[in-house]
Protein backbone atom coordinates (compact mmCIF):
# COMPACT_ATOMS: atom_id res chain seq x y z
CA UNK A 1 0.00 0.00 0.00
CA UNK A 2 1.73 3.68 -0.83
CA UNK A 3 2.17 6.29 1.40
CA UNK A 4 -0.56 9.11 2.12
CA UNK A 5 -0.22 12.36 1.11
CA UNK A 6 -0.67 13.26 5.08
CA UNK A 7 2.60 11.28 5.11
CA UNK A 8 4.56 13.05 2.63
CA UNK A 9 3.28 16.23 4.20
CA UNK A 10 4.95 15.08 7.34
CA UNK A 11 8.09 13.56 5.97
CA UNK A 12 8.50 17.05 4.09
CA UNK A 13 7.98 19.00 6.95
CA UNK A 14 10.50 16.70 9.39
CA UNK A 15 14.01 17.58 10.63
CA UNK A 16 15.53 14.52 8.08
CA UNK A 17 14.39 16.07 5.00
CA UNK A 18 15.43 19.71 6.13
CA UNK A 19 18.68 18.03 6.54
CA UNK A 20 18.10 16.52 3.13
CA UNK A 21 17.46 20.01 1.41
CA UNK A 22 20.35 22.21 3.68
CA UNK A 23 23.17 19.20 2.33
CA UNK A 24 21.80 20.14 -1.15
CA UNK A 25 21.51 23.70 -1.14
CA UNK A 26 24.87 23.81 0.49
CA UNK A 27 25.94 22.48 -2.72
CA UNK A 28 24.34 23.58 -5.48
CA UNK A 29 23.74 27.65 -4.61
CA UNK A 30 27.60 28.28 -4.30
CA UNK A 31 28.68 26.10 -7.44
CA UNK A 32 25.52 27.30 -9.52
CA UNK A 33 27.17 30.72 -9.12
CA UNK A 34 30.26 29.93 -9.00
CA UNK A 35 29.93 28.73 -12.55
CA UNK A 36 27.80 31.26 -13.69
CA UNK A 37 30.30 33.89 -12.63
CA UNK A 38 32.81 32.00 -14.70
CA UNK A 39 30.98 31.78 -17.72
CA UNK A 40 29.80 35.48 -17.32
CA UNK A 41 33.38 36.74 -17.16
CA UNK A 42 34.03 34.40 -20.38
CA UNK A 43 31.29 36.13 -22.39
CA UNK A 44 32.76 39.42 -20.91
CA UNK A 45 36.15 39.02 -22.00
CA UNK A 46 35.13 37.67 -25.37
CA UNK A 47 32.90 40.96 -25.79
CA UNK A 48 34.88 43.37 -24.31
CA UNK A 49 38.69 42.27 -24.25
CA UNK A 50 39.19 41.26 -27.88
CA UNK A 51 43.22 41.95 -27.43
CA UNK A 52 43.29 39.81 -24.01
CA UNK A 53 41.61 36.68 -25.73
CA UNK A 54 43.38 36.93 -28.62
CA UNK A 55 46.80 36.18 -27.22
CA UNK A 56 48.55 33.67 -29.28
CA UNK A 57 49.43 30.84 -26.52
CA UNK A 58 50.77 28.49 -28.74
CA UNK A 59 50.37 28.05 -32.85
CA UNK A 60 46.69 28.98 -33.69
CA UNK A 61 45.75 28.68 -29.54
CA UNK A 62 44.69 31.69 -28.05
CA UNK A 63 43.31 32.63 -24.63
CA UNK A 64 39.86 32.47 -26.42
CA UNK A 65 40.16 29.26 -27.21
CA UNK A 66 41.34 28.19 -23.86
CA UNK A 67 39.38 29.64 -21.68
CA UNK A 68 36.38 28.54 -23.88
CA UNK A 69 37.85 24.80 -23.76
CA UNK A 70 37.95 25.46 -19.79
CA UNK A 71 34.32 25.91 -19.70
CA UNK A 72 33.37 22.94 -21.37
CA UNK A 73 36.12 21.00 -18.66
CA UNK A 74 34.92 22.92 -15.43
CA UNK A 75 31.27 21.96 -16.89
CA UNK A 76 32.45 18.23 -16.53
CA UNK A 77 34.24 18.58 -12.97
CA UNK A 78 31.27 19.79 -12.15
CA UNK A 79 28.75 17.20 -12.99
CA UNK A 80 31.85 14.25 -11.31
CA UNK A 81 32.09 16.14 -8.20
CA UNK A 82 28.23 16.64 -7.58
CA UNK A 83 28.02 12.66 -8.56
CA UNK A 84 30.83 11.85 -5.97
CA UNK A 85 28.92 14.45 -3.23
CA UNK A 86 25.56 13.16 -3.92
CA UNK A 87 26.75 9.34 -3.38
CA UNK A 88 28.12 9.83 -0.63
CA UNK A 89 26.55 13.09 1.21
CA UNK A 90 22.73 12.87 -0.52
CA UNK A 91 21.92 9.29 -1.27
CA UNK A 92 22.52 8.17 2.38
CA UNK A 93 20.21 10.70 3.64
CA UNK A 94 17.57 10.21 0.61
CA UNK A 95 17.64 6.47 1.37
CA UNK A 96 17.28 7.04 4.90
CA UNK A 97 14.32 8.90 4.53
CA UNK A 98 12.87 6.70 1.41
CA UNK A 99 12.79 3.29 4.32
CA UNK A 100 10.91 5.24 6.82
CA UNK A 101 8.47 5.94 4.10
CA UNK A 102 8.46 2.49 3.04
CA UNK A 103 8.12 1.14 6.13
CA UNK A 104 5.24 3.38 7.35
CA UNK A 105 3.26 2.43 4.32
CA UNK A 106 3.73 -1.47 4.72
CA UNK A 107 3.15 -1.56 8.55
CA UNK A 108 -0.56 -3.21 9.04
CA UNK A 109 -3.17 -0.04 9.68
CA UNK A 110 -4.61 -0.31 13.26
CA UNK A 111 -8.29 0.38 11.32
CA UNK A 112 -8.70 -3.41 11.05
CA UNK A 113 -7.77 -4.22 14.68
CA UNK A 114 -10.62 -4.85 16.86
Amino acid sequence: MPATPERYLEVQNSEEFGRLRHTLRRFIFPTTIAFILWYALYVLLTAYARDFMAIKLVGNINVGLLLGLLQFVSTFVIAWYYARFAAQKVDPLADEIYQEIDQSATAPSEEGVA
